[in-house]
């Protein structure tokens, strides 16, 4: 399957699992649902995968432990900043991490142009507004480190995506560091989930939805794609809510949101036409 349809699937599973989360955020607190997400998705990932039998070397197991702490890292402080700042914002000012990637690991002006057109793109989708009640300044602080995990996550989640142990063998690995790293700070939230089986029921959900689905589908197209490539089509996640929207709940964009999703999808038929593909033979998955 090409890659941008891969991040289509990926963004519907994303979006299916945030209506879910949007009942928790009333009983649990954001930053724990984002914890619980990763834990949970790291024990679902565990077992399908069993990395126990992969040939770890001490580098492998580095590598996955710092893809976890940043993919856990970017998850917490999205869900912080989402509490801050309204959703269109906050996801068009993460889109910065992988502007960043995507200007600095970029060959030639296809990339480099292709990542501007989307930013502008995603920027006219989310309708950016900083007119809004409550601590703005730390949604702001908190969407710059999502941002910054973001580009850690795509960097770091190519070398693990290549690595012989197995892109989401080495996921599984990943999801469980993050999971532990976070937990002393987080975890204790997490009672109401604990004696409530419908929330626990809706945690899992939110976890496959959103974390064991596209994280996958991301560890497969990060083996075939180039780092700024890939940054250009995460694009197609906002461009992808907008449809879900359309055909889902009657949104039909307007305007400059059709501006928007008409310069995403040029972004990607301008970097896609001159995708380099990997020389070396992907590893198992």
């Amino acid at each position: 399957m090409p890659a941008p349809l891969l991040f289509v699937l990926s963004g519907v599973t994303q979006y299916l699992g945030a209506a879910l989360a949007v009942g928790l955020f009333a009983q649990v607190a954001a930053p724990t649902v984002a914890w619980l997400r990763v834990a949970v998705a790291a024990v679902v990932l565990v077992g399908w995968r069993r990395p126990w039998r992969a040939r770890w070397t001490r580098r492998d197991l580095v590598r996955a432990t710092a893809f976890g702490v940043v993919l856990a890292g970017m998850n917490v402080s999205f869900y912080v900043a989402i509490d801050h700042l309204p959703l269109g914002t906050a996801v068009a000012l993460e889109f910065a991490g992988p502007v960043a990637v995507a200007a600095v690991t970029g060959h030639g002006w296809r990339d480099r142009v292709g990542i501007a057109v989307a930013a502008v793109g995603v920027v006219l989708l989310a309708g950016v507004s900083l007119q809004q009640e409550g601590d703005t300044a730390t949604g702001l602080v908190a969407i710059a480190v999502a941002a910054a995990c973001w580009a850690a996550y795509i960097v770091l989640g190519r070398r693990v995506a290549t690595a012989t142990t197995g892109g989401v063998t080495g996921l599984s690995v990943a999801m469980t560091a993050g999971a532990v790293v976070f937990a002393p700070f987080l975890a204790g939230g997490a009672g109401p989930v604990v004696h409530d089986g419908r929330l626990a029921l809706a945690v899992l959900g939110v976890a496959v939805l959103s974390s064991v689905i596209p994280y996958a589908i991301e560890q497969v197209v990060l083996r075939r794609v180039r780092p700024a490539s890939f940054a250009v089509l995460l694009a197609l996640l906002p461009a992808t809510a907008a449809l879900v929207g359309a055909v889902a709940l009657h949104q039909v964009p307007h305007g400059l949101e059709v501006v928007g999703l008409l310069l995403v999808s040029a972004a990607i038929a301008l970097t896609g036409a001159h995708q380099e593909q990997s020389d070396e033979a992907p590893p198992p998955a």
